[in-house]
Order: C-alpha cells, then structure tokens, then sequence
C-alpha cells in the first residue's frame, strides 16, 4: 500500500474508534445504571457495565497506538507546518507544544487522583 492509503486507513479507524469510545461512554453514563444496589440489572446486550469498561479501556488504548502512527505517518508534515510558523525556532516550539501536551496530561492525572 502507498503512504496515502496507510493515512486514509489510520485515519478511518482513528475515526471509528474515537465515534466508538464516545459511544460507550455514553452508554456508561446515561443507560447502563452504576452503583453497588442489586435491584436494576446492569446489563446491556448481553454484557455487564464492567465489560462494557473493558472495551472502553481497550478501544482507548487502541486510539493511542493509532494516534501514534498518525503522527509517524504526517511527521513531515508536522515539522514543516512548525518551521513555517516559527522560522529559525522551530525546533525549540516543537518541543515547547510537546511539552506543554505532556504538563496537560499530567494535570489531568492529578485533577483526576484527587
């Protein structure tokens, strides 16, 4: 396959997935019901909330990999927009974006772990 159709393919299931993981956090949110009583079953086609979070888990990890390959895949790009943008300094915004991504992240984490 050319790089082209790599993309279109990354791009088509980073798409999927993400509609994917939306919905099943949907699902978790509003339809399946949560919490410890036993009086409402929390089914929903066939497999508990618990399973339901699995997928969830699996298809996020899956949209990391896939996001991942999509950067590898548009690296030219991402480089010659950042050199575009910022000139002679485009390495150090480059790094400076990542970096700033990567203190979001762990943020996140923390507003999360409180």
């Amino acid at each position: 396959m050319k790089r082209n159709d790599w993309k279109f393919v990354i791009d088509a299931l980073l798409f999927v997935d993400l509609c994917s993981i939306a919905a099943i956090g949907l699902l978790l949110a509003f339809v399946i019901p949560f919490g410890g009583g036993t009086a409402v079953p929390k089914y929903f086609l066939g497999l508990h909330r618990h399973d339901w979070g699995d997928i969830h888990l699996y298809l996020s990890l899956f949209l990391l990999v896939l996001l991942i390959l999509h950067i590898w895949l548009n690296w030219s790009w991402v480089v010659g927009t950042t050199r575009a943008y910022f000139g002679e300094r485009w390495k150090k915004a480059l790094w400076t974006l990542s970096g700033a991504w990567l203190v979001v992240l762990l943020l996140a984490w923390a507003m999360v772990r409180l």
